[in-house]
């Protein structure tokens, strides 16, 4: 359960310190009081609270006065919303060049205080330094990258753009970006981007607005959501976008609205697929078999598998990424007896290679390869994602390529990607 957000009212009325006071703990806040500028200097030095509502005529110190001592001794950590019965806009546009969120004169309507404390509570909220976890990925330092790389874009409040292969966490990346008790609004498809692109973000607002997968979104569905991209600040709507699909080259087809990756290119972060992480595969198999196994206290699956069983599992090549990993600890977690090295190199079947093959991610630095290897490269990470998506059925990986089953193989060889030959293709 959330703690409620403690509110300072400084006022040396005794009738407005009330009645704010009752107001404000109806409202769900709690309150601390001040009665002049000495107890709220004291009361800041030990405690620091969620706002402050401060008056600016007290007897012995006047607000904007000690609104500057603390934003000059680095305390004005905290939002301030000046009050005044007789104030002037002169004195208003000092204390918010001070650092004031904001201005209310005496007497205050109810409405108008409430909304203007909830929007100050919003904007320091957004303004804290956010940390982002990956846990459900990993714990390796890669992973560790990742978050980081999450949480510089949304310090400055850039849409953000989670690319990867299929299975390497896009949706969980996305709901690590949520604040708590703000919106999430996830569109499982682009429809309502473009009969009514307004109301999708104004559901989101002060929230996040997720669209998964908008390699599949149709040219309008593209343009609504480029619309949406311009209005976004003026709602505090974050907007997160995921591919498993490399947009440039469907930009370059005409496939994808180059304008719209333009405008979502300076917030891309890709997710690390398993290959290029295995140090985290123990551990992710750890939480999934707890994930899988419908026991109470299931014993530890690390505990239970030989040595060998956990190297292979290790080294597997996983084309599916975290999602083809899960579904295979939920496989193994149907066994009751002892789980052998046998059993899981026979269910890892063709997803096991005990030395695969390092397919640099396309990054800046493929850039900087010479052509041969940039080459071999793209063609390694190409067909390594085909056969993942096509599960490893070298007829439709041949099919999807052009080219004819020899050459598949021979290609597949030349680029020491590990593969087997299926005795059941034929009927696929």
């Amino acid at each position: 359960m959330a703690i409620p957000k403690e509110i300072l009212i400084v006022d040396d009325e005794v009738g407005i310190r009330e009645l704010l006071s009752e107001i404000l703990q109806d409202e769900g806040y709690r309150v601390a009081l001040a009665e002049n500028a000495g107890e709220a200097r004291a009361y800041r030095q030990r405690a620091q609270p969620s706002l402050v509502l401060l008056d600016i005529w007290m007897p012995d110190t006047d607000g904007v006065t000690l609104l500057r001592e603390w934003a000059t001794g680095g305390q004005l950590t905290m939002p301030v919303i000046m009050m005044s019965g007789h104030g002037t806009i002169e004195t208003a546009v000092d204390a918010t060049k001070i650092g004031a969120f904001d201005f209310l004169e005496k007497p205050v309507g109810l409405q108008k205080l409430l909304s203007t404390i909830s929007r100050a509570l919003k904007s320091a909220a957004v303004q804290e330094p956010r940390r982002v976890s990956l846990a459900p990925l990993g714990a390796g330092p890669v992973i560790r990258e990742t978050e980081r790389a999450l949480e510089r874009l949304v310090a400055v409040r850039r849409p953000t753009l989670i690319l990867g292969e299929p299975g390497t966490g896009h949706d969980v990346a996305a709901r690590a970006l949520q604040i708590a008790d703000a919106p999430f609004v996830a569109l499982s498809n682009g429809p309502r981007l473009t009969t009514n692109p307004m109301g999708v973000i104004e559901e989101a607002r002060d929230g996040i607005l997720y669209c998964a997968e908008i390699a599949h979104y149709s040219k309008f569905e593209q343009k609504g959501l480029a619309f949406l991209i311009g209005k976004l600040d003026k709602l505090n709507v974050t907007l997160v976008c995921t591919s498993s699909e490399a947009l440039g080259n469907l930009a370059a087809e005409g496939k994808f609205d180059a304008a719209l990756l333009a405008l979502l290119s300076a917030g891309t972060v890709m997710l690390p697929p398993l290959r290029t992480r295995r140090e985290d595969i123990p551990l992710l198999i750890e939480r999934l078999w707890r994930e899988a196994s419908k026991d109470d206290s299931p014993a530890p699956v690390l505990a239970a598998l030989p040595p060998a069983a956990l190297t292979a599992l290790t080294n597997a090549y996983w084309p599916g990424n975290i999602d083809h990993l899960a579904g295979f600890i939920q496989n193994l977690a149907l066994l009751r007896g002892e789980i052998t090295t046998e059993h899981v190199k026979r269910v890892l079947g063709e997803a096991a290679s005990p030395n695969p093959a390092p397919a640099p991610e396309i990054t800046a630095r493929f850039f900087e390869l010479p052509l041969r290897e940039a080459r071999e490269a793209f063609e390694r990470i190409y067909f390594e994602q085909l056969l993942g998506r096509e599960q490893s059925n070298m007829s439709k990986v041949a099919e999807k390529a052009g080219l004819e089953r020899t050459h598949l193989y021979r290609k597949l060889k030349q680029l020491n990607i590990r593969f087997s030959r299926r005795t059941d293709e034929s009927a696929a």
